[in-house]
């Protein structure tokens, strides 16, 4: 299919600072994992091209930065985004980024108006699957009416795939019949 029959979407991919954000899209355009942090300052984005039913799609996902230094740019940022990813950090000492998942959500609805949002939960590697609170976080995906919630770690790839294409594969089918 040629460049001009493409889809393409923004995908705004935001949560707090050293969430894994940048590691997430990494491990899912890439297949790679940086173990040592570096900070994203500002934003930045990755294309990336993929195939669903033939049609060619390009994905430009915007990762934004968390660090509150970064909070005047956002809305810039977030303009054009058909959808976003907010991300959490389920590691023990990371606890607040659950907390700010409700501000992130408020943020961007504020900018970009109801677009699809999927919530990721993120570093689950680095925690016992009976000390996560799954109820909890189904109860936040009910009340803020997101498209779904995956648990996922960039180190290790489990579950990457599955959140990344829950949120393509909505706005694919969202367009594709619009």
């Amino acid at each position: 299919m040629s460049d001009e029959n493409a889809f393409v979407f923004k995908i705004t991919v935001i949560g707090d600072g050293a969430v894994g954000k940048t590691s997430l899209i990494k491990k899912y355009t890439q297949g790679s994992f940086q173990k040592d942090y570096i900070k994203t300052l500002g934003a930045q984005f990755s294309k990336y091209d993929e195939e669903i039913e033939g049609d060619n799609v390009k994905l430009f996902f915007w990762d934004i930065a968390g660090q509150a230094e970064f909070q005047f740019m956002r809305p810039t940022f977030y303009k054009g985004s058909k959808a976003a990813i907010i991300v959490f950090s389920h590691a023990p000492d990371d606890e607040e980024s659950y907390n700010h998942v409700h501000l992130w959500h408020d943020d961007i609805k504020s900018f970009c108006g109801d677009l699809p949002i999927v919530l990721f939960g993120n570093k689950i590697d680095l925690v016992k699957e009976k000390d996560v609170d799954d109820k909890k976080v189904h109860d936040l995906v009910k009340e803020r009416k997101f498209l779904g919630y995956y648990k996922t770690s960039a180190k290790t790839g489990n579950g990457v795939y599955e959140a990344f294409q829950a949120i393509i594969k909505e706005l694919y089918h969202k367009y594709k019949s619009s």
